[in-house]
């Protein structure tokens, strides 16, 4: 008897500079498509209230993040603005190797590195803001940042924009829904294709 090999997931990745509705537009993506589960992280990062392990990121500390870069453990990694960040290999093996779909929210270097590794079964989504205006009034709105810290997001927002063309889409994120429907229709095409 021969078995069936179980189909495997894809990865669908969400790019964009802080302030664009990345996160959000990924959250309401997830509540729409029962079908996708969306990768959890490590960091180096303290954990903020509410943060819980293993549900918003796996939580390391800085010696444990280095031995995982030394053993392979990481499809990527980055460090950004102090702390370390990465996506685990065998965290992400599980899920499509399940045949379930996962979505990553990762910087450009990082979703760039995904396509690399995964060439065939990874969609890259890049979500753009109207503008740099639009972008630098939603940072502000945030309150979270002291003007070196937005004027240092606002610089990477520069030159994470500048990788944009080598995504497989592109979004601009100017109306909440209307942004959330185009990438919705964008990945259920991507996951009904085999």
């Amino acid at each position: 008897m021969v078995e069936e090999r179980q189909q495997q997931g894809k990865l669908v990745v969400f790019s964009a500079p802080s302030g664009t509705g990345k996160s959000t537009i990924a959250k309401m993506v997830l509540e729409r498509l029962q079908n996708i589960k969306f990768s959890v992280s490590a960091t180096t990062r303290m954990k903020r209230a509410g943060e819980r392990e293993g549900v918003h990121y796996y939580f390391l500390d800085r010696e444990d993040f280095e031995a995982k870069i030394l053993s392979g453990g990481f499809i990527e990694h980055e460090f950004f603005f102090g702390n370390c960040y990465g996506t685990l290999l065998d965290k992400t093996h599980q899920v499509i190797d399940s045949g379930a779909h996962i979505l990553l929210d990762l910087d450009v270097k990082g979703a760039l590195n995904v396509k690399k590794l995964f060439p065939d079964t990874s969609l890259l989504l890049f979500i753009k803001p109207p503008s740099m205006e639009v972008l630098k009034e939603r940072l502000k709105g945030r309150e979270s940042e002291d003007e070196d810290g937005l004027n240092a997001r606002l610089e990477r927002a520069r030159l994470e924009l500048g990788y944009a063309d080598q995504f497989d889409e592109v979004v601009v994120n100017d109306n909440l829904d209307q942004a959330v429907t185009t990438v919705t229709a964008i990945i259920s095409k991507f996951l009904s294709n085999t």
